[in-house]
């Protein structure tokens, strides 16, 4: 079986291998759902084992939750209540709030309590979008023209993106420890 990519193919369209849009209400499901994976890895690790990095300049658990919560306060509603308001999009420099947010220091919790918090207002603000909310759009300086709809799927990407990267953090700190069971990766 080949690994799915996250491609483009077949968007918009209904049958095999193809999709629909996830509907507002299919969304807030989906990013409700994130909250758990998050609370539980970050519960079972600790603050050690969520401040633990695989190699140098690679990002730890906290680091990753701490660029959820800044994608979700400037990337994802913030755009979204910008565009609904008509108000100009920003880019922001991730690499540069990361830094000054220091998420690896923090202790996990503090981090699971400020994800969760803008978190419930995101999960309302998606659930409250009307038809002609989801129309509304913006242009970016980057990458152009945003339309929420839009904004709503590449949302549930993201979340799975830094998921998958919070899981691998971990796979990277247990691999070492493995022995003969190594082989059995990638089966």
């Amino acid at each position: 079986m080949k690994a799915f990519e996250g491609g483009s193919a077949g968007a918009d369209k209904a049958g095999p291998g193809r999709t629909i849009p996830l509907t507002p209400s299919q969304i807030a499901a989906l990013l409700e759902s994130t909250c758990a994976l998050i609370e539980g890895e970050i519960s079972a690790l600790g603050d050690e084992g969520a401040q633990w990095h695989p190699a140098p300049g690679d990002w730890c658990v906290n680091e990753c939750v701490g660029h959820v919560i800044e994608a979700e306060r400037r990337g994802f509603a913030g755009r979204i209540r910008d565009m609904i308001a008509g108000l100009p999009l920003a880019a922001w420099d991730q690499e540069a709030v990361a830094r000054e947010r220091n998420d690896c220091a923090r202790m996990s919790q503090s981090l699971w309590m400020e994800f969760m918090g803008l978190r419930h207002d995101s999960i309302a603000l998606v659930r409250s979008l009307t038809a002609a909310d989801l129309e509304r759009s913006g242009e970016h300086p980057k990458v152009g023209t945003l339309r929420v709809k839009d904004l709503l799927q590449e949302w549930v990407h993201h979340d799975r993106n830094h998921t998958r990267q919070m899981l691998a953090v971990v796979q990277a700190r247990v691999y070492p420890h493995m022995g003969n069971s190594q082989k059995f990766v990638g089966e």
